[in-house]
C-alpha cells in the first residue's frame, strides 16, 4: 500500500497535481479530472484503501499510464499474471507473424480503453489497417498487399 501510493504521489505532482501545500487542491482536481469520489483518492493518500477497478482505470487514463502498470504496482497482480502480448512464447510463435506486434483487441487493453469504446476502438483500427493496404491477418507482421519482401 505503501509503495503504490507514494508511485501515485509522484506521477501527480510529475502531472502538476499540488498535494504538498494545504490548499493545493491537488487530491479534489484530480478526483474531478478523473471523474471519481474525492474520498477514494483521499483514502489511497492516506494509505486506507487501494481503489476499486474502475477507479484504478480512470487514474491510470488521468494520469497517463497504463491499467497494467496500476494494477502491478498496487499489488493486486503480478507482471506474469497480466504478461505482455508476445511474451513468453516459444519456438514458432514467438518468431512467426505477429511476433512483438498486439492485436487492435490487444490494444484496446494495453491502451485501457474502456468497455463502452471498445468495439468502436477495435472497429476503426481494423478499418485504419485495412485502408492502409495491410490485411488483417499480416498486419501484426507489416506485410503489406502487393509489396515484395525484396523491397
Amino acid at each position: 500500500m505503501e509503495r503504490f501510493a507514494s508511485w501515485v504521489e509522484g506521477l501527480m505532482r510529475e502531472r502538476g497535481y499540488d498535494i504538498d501545500s494545504p490548499r493545493g487542491g491537488g487530491r479534489s482536481r484530480l478526483a474531478e479530472d478523473a471523474g471519481v469520489h474525492r474520498a477514494a483518492v483521499t483514502r489511497l493518500l492516506q494509505r486506507q484503501s487501494l481503489p476499486d477497478l474502475e477507479t484504478m482505470r480512470a487514474l491510470a487514463r488521468v494520469l497517463g499510464v497504463g491499467l497494467r502498470d496500476m494494477l502491478i504496482e498496487s499489488g493486486r497482480v503480478t507482471a506474469d499474471d497480466l504478461p505482455l502480448p508476445g511474451a513468453g512464447r516459444s519456438g514458432a510463435a514467438a518468431s512467426g507473424p505477429g511476433a512483438g506486434r498486439v492485436t487492435p483487441a490487444e490494444a484496446a487493453d494495453l491502451l485501457g480503453i474502456p468497455d463502452s469504446h471498445r468495439r468502436q476502438f477495435v472497429e476503426m483500427t481494423e478499418m485504419i489497417i485495412a485502408v492502409g493496404g495491410v490485411r488483417p491477418a499480416d498486419a501484426h507482421s507489416g506485410v503489406q498487399r502487393g509489396v515484395s519482401a525484396s523491397r
